[in-house]
């Protein structure tokens, strides 16, 4: 099958958002989501949940949103020629935890759908997605797990999967201007409309679906570590790359932006609280040192 159907999209991202919600409420075993829904100034809107001052989370959010408009941003047409001139449709759940103990990482996940439209032509159509993980303190089964529980989401679409969308995200969460990755990685896929719909809808899913796999089992792991000031301030410190890497370089915050989303929505990503400390260098043979020289590096974890 290669003709979208939207609507079995939309109500599978209602259910991951719900999904996702349901699980870390669960794990947290505090504190509770807030909704809050919106509209968009053209068309659509939606559901932002946020968690905070949990026992786990910090702060935590799991937002949907279905928008359409006439003409697509330059953040999503400037490399795409075709999409000029057509009107659009962008749906998709996006997923940011903040926790509040460092020895848990920030994590990441996003499912998405496009679909642009003229009259007489065919619709161009495309997903995109994927989770990647940002520690602060680096534990080498974690990041293992976590990249063995991507490579099994990719695996029953070909051997070659897994290394690909590595490789994207590798490329993707990159800080240029601190020449650093943002984190570990994961998967990251975009523009993905081959071989046909429904393979590339069920990718999606399985994507969505394998995020708590890979990333609950760690925050279990991690959440009872003893932690204080020093970690603490380590955690802050670095929180202060995440909001550069989400404000300067992703195309995520770039595209709701110049859609007229909802602002608090889209920035819901950015920690709740952060620092910037001037040339800072971690002390020799820390394990904030280990973090840069052993984990922030280019590496194949499987």
């Amino acid at each position: 099958m290669n003709i979208p159907d939207i609507n079995a999209v939309k109500a599978f991202l209602l259910t991951l958002q719900d999904k996702l919600c349901q699980q870390l409420e669960h794990v947290d075993n505090n504190a509770k989501f807030a909704e809050q829904s919106w509209q968009h100034k053209h068309k659509g809107g939606g559901r932002s949940r946020i968690l905070k001052h949990g026992t786990i989370f910090e702060q935590a959010g799991v937002n949907f949103s279905h928008i359409s408009g006439k003409q697509l941003p330059a953040s999503a047409s400037e490399n795409r020629p075709l999409l000029a001139g057509r009107r659009y449709q962008a749906m998709g759940v996006s997923l940011v935890t903040h926790p509040l103990n460092p020895y848990i990482p920030t994590a990441h996940a996003n499912v998405r759908f496009f679909i642009a439209e003229k009259p007489g032509e065919p619709s161009i159509w495309w997903f995109g997605g994927g989770f990647d993980l940002t520690p602060y303190y680096g534990f080498e089964e974690d990041i293992i797990h976590w990249h063995k529980t991507a490579q099994s989401v990719c695996l029953p679409y070909g051997k070659e999967i897994y290394p690909h969308y590595k490789k994207w995200c590798d490329r993707y969460f990159f800080i240029e201007h601190r020449n650093e990755p943002r984190g570990v990685g994961g998967l990251f896929f975009d523009d993905l409309n081959q071989p046909d719909f429904t393979t590339c809808f069920h990718f999606a899913q399985d994507v969505g679906n394998g995020f708590l796999n890979a990333y609950l089992p760690i925050v279990e792991k991690r959440k009872e570590i003893a932690w204080g000031e020093r970690e603490r301030q380590f955690q802050l410190y670095r929180r202060g790359r995440y909001a550069e890497f989400n404000l300067v370089c992703d195309r995520g915050t770039l595209f709701g932006l110049q859609t007229g989303g909802r602002t608090e929505s889209i920035l819901m990503s950015l920690p709740p609280l952060v620092r910037w400390e001037y040339n800072y260098h971690p002390e020799s043979n820390s394990d904030e040192e280990k973090l840069y020289n052993q984990f922030l590096i280019a590496k194949e974890w499987v």
